[in-house]
């Protein structure tokens, strides 16, 4: 925790307007600091618009949606028992990803954006369970399988929105959409979804017991008194609720739900009651990181989700040699 908050007031000293430590003291206490080259007030009021309204939104956000996607992660590792599955699995990301093209090729505002991507990746779950359940099975193959067929079918449906969107105006709001970005996250879209977001990472953090019960196995559940199916379905709606959420916002930003659940599991081990709460810590830590380096690399911005993947396999490669001695 201690080193999220310093990456936390590291990271609100860049960007395009470096600041410095004493300014950004002085404007989070409201006092203007000694300016030779600007009057003070004209000066303190213009750090306190960047920090406010620009910066402290900006990494807010990527602190809560690398949380958010690292413990869903984290979560859905445990449920299906297997250390290479993602928040994607059961196609949320596919899904948020039609349903923000969707409402872009309609010609709907920003908000109806965000809320027509939660509602796709809500509904590309729903559609992947409902598929093993027409099979008469709540196994994790059938869940896995329904999940495969479910990312196919939204990924079709978001290429033929793809196909007969405006090349010169909607096409490259889909395509940048799809990237992933944090910089349209504004105060306003924090408050309203910081709420659920925390409400979501906390109940998923507090599920580690269950969880820990559901790895022996779903016979050995039941004996502890642990409901297996309510258990495993009720994380998996949780934890896809939060992902589709953190899609609304942001766009789609991948590997940090699947990385970063195993740079914790490699510090406190494969026990969920210390994994998830750490893997939210972490993500929020890697996703801020990432967003440094988006806005900072390059005088364009990089979009996030592109920074995302490539730190994600190179520090992938890095875990690789110590994590797949769990999985054997």
């Amino acid at each position: 925790m201690i080193l999220l908050l310093l990456a936390i007031l590291f990271s609100l000293l860049l960007g395009r307007y470096p600041l410095s430590p004493g300014e950004l003291i002085g404007a989070l206490r409201g006092s203007g600091p000694a300016d030779a080259g600007a009057p003070a007030a004209i000066r303190t009021a213009l750090v306190r618009s960047v920090l406010l309204d620009s910066r402290l939104p900006r990494i807010a956000g990527a602190v809560l949606i690398g949380a958010a996607l690292s413990v869903s992660g984290g979560a859905y590792q445990a449920v299906f028992r297997n250390p290479l599955v993602s928040p994607g699995l059961l196609g949320v990301l596919r899904g948020a990803g039609f349903g923000a093209a969707l409402a872009i090729v309609l010609g709907w505002p920003p908000a109806a954006v965000q809320a027509a991507a939660f509602g796709g990746g809500i509904g590309a779950v729903g559609c992947g369970v409902a598929v093993a359940r027409a099979f008469g099975e709540n196994s994790i193959v059938m869940l896995v399988f329904g999940g495969l067929l479910s990312s196919a079918l939204f990924t079709a449906l978001l290429g033929i929105l793809k196909y007969v969107a405006d090349p010169d105006d909607q096409l490259p709001a889909i395509t940048f959409w799809l990237l992933g970005s944090l910089a349209p996250v504004t105060p306003r879209e924090l408050w309203w979804l910081a709420g659920p977001l925390v409400l979501g990472i906390a109940a998923l953090a507090g599920t580690g017991r269950l969880l820990d019960a559901l790895a022996m196995g779903d016979d050995e559940a039941r004996t502890l008194g642990v409901p297996a199916d309510v258990v495993r379905l009720g994380v998996i709606g949780l934890a896809t609720a939060i992902a589709a959420l953190t899609v609304s916002l942001a766009g789609m930003i991948g590997w940090v739900g699947l990385i970063v659940p195993h740079a914790a599991r490699l510090l406190v081990g494969p026990g969920n009651t210390r994994l998830l709460p750490l893997s939210a810590c972490l993500g929020g830590m890697f996703l801020l990181a990432a967003d440094d380096l988006a806005r900072s690399l390059f005088v364009a911005e990089i979009p996030i989700g592109i920074v995302t993947q490539l730190v994600g396999v190179a520090g992938f490669l890095l875990l690789l040699p110590r994590a797949r001695r769990g999985w054997t």
